[in-house]
């Protein structure tokens, strides 16, 4: 039986992996803060015991970054991705049978704000800011990791989609008759249905010639105003009031998260992925809204 082991397990895209591995046949080993883990992260050797013989490792531990980016958030945002990244170099480098295939994760919001063109892996450009910092510092640390036996792969992941995440405050908003665009509305939406992610990681441990960052979002994103067009018809909500950025701006600090969340314009195109003949279940944002809703009814 093939083993794997997911760090940051708990979390909404974690926990739909490690039920999603299980059906698929393998074994899977935790590792995070939640005592069910199979290792903790201040046990750097239960993390070596958990990754030892493991066929793959998918790291998602991070702190969420829905919330308000004062002094001590920002902290736990870098250290939460930085220093877990660290413990797992550690862990798969005292392994006597180090994992094949690490894919850590890292963020398409390490791209600039594009509204002119997509951002590939080859021709991309970074971004400036404290999100695209904190992005720096993930793939540095995984850059660093010392496995020569191990391919590491950082996932730059969009905005996923899924019974969790971002579309419980998106729906929520159109319910209450607040789902039109949000700013200037014509700022990207680059996204990927959770399922088609955990395809793509089984894409690329089985593929040992996908190498360096890989994008990870469906090719097609659409404009905030679409977005929040088919939010309101997969609810059946017939209309929604625009927010102007400077109404997101005050009501983001009354529910303690960013507007970059909603108004950075991210265009991640998934190149590496296209070229190597992957193909989204969820191509479509119409049918990955469906699929959501209908899984929530």
């Amino acid at each position: 039986m093939k083993t794997v082991v997911i760090a940051g397990a708990s979390g909404f895209i974690g926990s739909y992996f490690a039920r999603r591995f299980r059906e698929d046949g393998w074994q899977v080993r935790t590792v995070g803060r939640a005592a069910s883990a199979n290792a903790q992260w201040d046990d750097d050797a239960a993390i070596t015991k958990a990754l030892n013989g493991a066929e793959l490792l998918v790291n998602l531990a991070g702190r969420s970054v829905n919330c308000r980016y004062n002094e001590r958030h920002r902290r736990e945002i870098l250290e939460s991705r930085v220093l877990t990244t660290r413990a797992l170099g550690r862990a798969a480098a005292a392994c006597a049978e180090p994992p094949r295939t690490w894919i850590n994760s890292s963020t398409g919001t390490i791209y600039r704000h594009a509204e002119d063109r997509p951002q590939s892996e080859a021709s991309g450009e970074l971004g400036s800011g404290f999100s695209v910092d904190v992005a720096r510092a993930w793939e540095e640390e995984l850059a660093g990791a010392v496995v020569p036996a191990t391919r590491k792969v950082p996932l730059r992941i969009a905005i996923v989609l899924g019974a969790g995440g971002v579309m419980g405050p998106l729906r929520n908003l159109a319910r209450l008759g607040l789902g039109g665009h949000m700013g200037p509305g014509t700022q990207k939406f680059s996204w990927i249905h959770v399922e088609d992610l955990f395809r793509a990681v089984l894409f690329i441990h089985e593929r040992p010639e996908l190498t360096g960052p890989v994008n990870a979002a469906s090719p097609y994103p659409v404009e905030n105003g679409e977005l929040m067009a088919l939010v309101r018809q997969s609810l059946g909500v017939p209309f929604g009031v625009p927010t102007p950025a400077w109404l997101l701006e005050a009501g983001a600090v009354l529910i303690r998260t960013q507007t970059e969340l909603v108004l950075k314009s991210r265009w991640v195109e998934p190149r590496k992925l296209l070229d190597a003949g992957f193909a989204c279940e969820y191509p479509s944002l119409a049918g990955a809204l469906n699929e959501i809703a209908e899984g929530n009814r």
